[in-house]
Formats: C-alpha cells, structure tokens, sequence
C-alpha cells in the first residue's frame, strides 16, 4: 500500500515539474514576442497559456484523489497541501506571461516600438531571466526538498524589484524630456509589473516549498528579513 502511495507522489512530482517547464517556456517567449515584436510567438505563449491550465486541473484532480484515497497524514498531507497551493500560483505565473503577450501584439498592432524606450528594454529582459531563474529554482527546491534554494529565491527577489524600480524611473525621466509616448510608457510599465508579480509567485512557491518541508509556512525568514518569526501551521 505504501509503496503504491510513494509511486502516486513520485507522478505528482513529475506532473509539477512539467507544469514547471511549461511555465518557464512561457516566460522566455513572452520575452522573446516582446523584443522581437513577434506576434506569432505571442499568440503561442496565448495558447500555451491554456496548456498551464489543463495541467492545473489535473494537478488538482490528482491531489484530491489522493487526500481521498490515501488519507495521508503529517508530511504527506503538508506535501500535498503544499501542491494544491503551488499550482494556483503557477497559473497565475502563465496569466501574465499570456497578458505581457497581449500587450506585446497590442504594441505591434499601434505601430509602437518598444526597441526605441532604451535603456528601458535592457532591463525588461533582465527583469524575465531573474525571474525565470526564481520559477526554476523554487520548482527545483521542491523537487529536491531543498530549504535552502528555497531561501535563494525570496533573497533574488530583491533583484527583480530593483529593476522594477529602475524601468519606473527610466520611463518617469523619459515621458518628463518627451522622449517616449504616454501609451508605450504605459504599455511597458504594465509589463514590467507584470514581470514583478511573476517574481511575486516564485516567491510564494518558494514558501509553501518551506512549509512542505518543515511544516512551517514563512511569510519571510528571519534571516533574510528579520520581520516575522516561522509561523506553525501543521505540524
């Protein structure tokens, strides 16, 4: 019986690492639309979108037949829990990359090119692969029950909110001299939220990961913060 429950949180692994790869695809797609001005591979990363949400569905599915079937307790459950969690903001982390593709046709469509906000479209770029770097880790860290990578990725946040900071500013300085159009400013500054918020998500993932392993979820470490102790949840 056991042995068969270790063969279901084997696939339930595998299911959240291929969700994982499909997520990260989209993000270095989403970016590649956006500085290529492809709208063909915007509409791709549109439809992948759907793709996330099927496996969503199917995460969700899998892990309530298993609360069902198993009723697991202790770490098992805090395993399982954590999944259910995880998941949702892994489909958030998909939306947005479909919604910074929506924009990125949208800017095709107006005649606005993006490649013309410089240096502003330096760091939009820069923003995308830390934050792909943060879904792969916390995905890794699960997998690999890694508390540690976990802890990596709140601290990398860091960085994808300093490039947030620095695109806002860029584009501030630009519309004052008049060297950039309202709409694009707009267009680019919603995309670099958007991209802050997918490093948002890696954050979250990166603390159920914590509370999957250690039974506790963290709002922030104490360590890298200072600002709230672990919180028990289950333990």
């Amino acid at each position: 019986m056991r042995s068969r429950f270790d063969e279901q949180l084997a696939q339930l692994n595998n299911m959240l690492i291929e969700m994982g790869a499909l997520i990260e695809r989209a993000i270095l797609m989403t970016t590649q639309a956006l500085t290529e001005q492809d709208s063909e591979i915007a509409i791709q990363v549109i439809d992948l979108d759907e793709e996330v949400d099927q496996k969503e569905k199917d995460i969700e599915a899998f892990c309530l037949k298993l609360l069902l079937q198993q009723q697991p307790v202790a770490s098992d459950l805090r395993l399982i829990s954590a999944c259910l969690k995880m998941i949702t903001d892994m489909e958030r982390i998909a939306d947005q990359a479909s919604d910074i593709s929506e924009i990125s046709i949208m800017m095709a469509a107006n005649g606005n090119q993006a490649n013309g906000a410089s240096p502003t479209m330096q760091h939009i770029p820069e923003m995308a692969d830390a934050t792909i770097k943060m879904v792969t880790w916390s995905i890794d860290a699960f997998v690999k029950k890694d508390i540690e990578l976990a802890k990596t990725v709140v601290k990398h946040d860091d960085v994808v909110d300093r490039l947030f900071d620095t695109v806002k500013y860029e584009l501030i300085e630009l519309i004052q001299n008049y060297q950039i159009n309202g709409e694009l400013a707009i267009d680019l500054i919603m995309i670099a939220k958007y991209f802050e918020r997918i490093g948002d998500h890696a954050v979250n993932i990166a603390e159920w990961v914590a509370f999957s392993i250690t039974g506790k979820h963290v709002r922030f470490f104490p360590e890298l913060a200072g600002k709230r102790p672990w919180e028990e949840v289950i333990s």
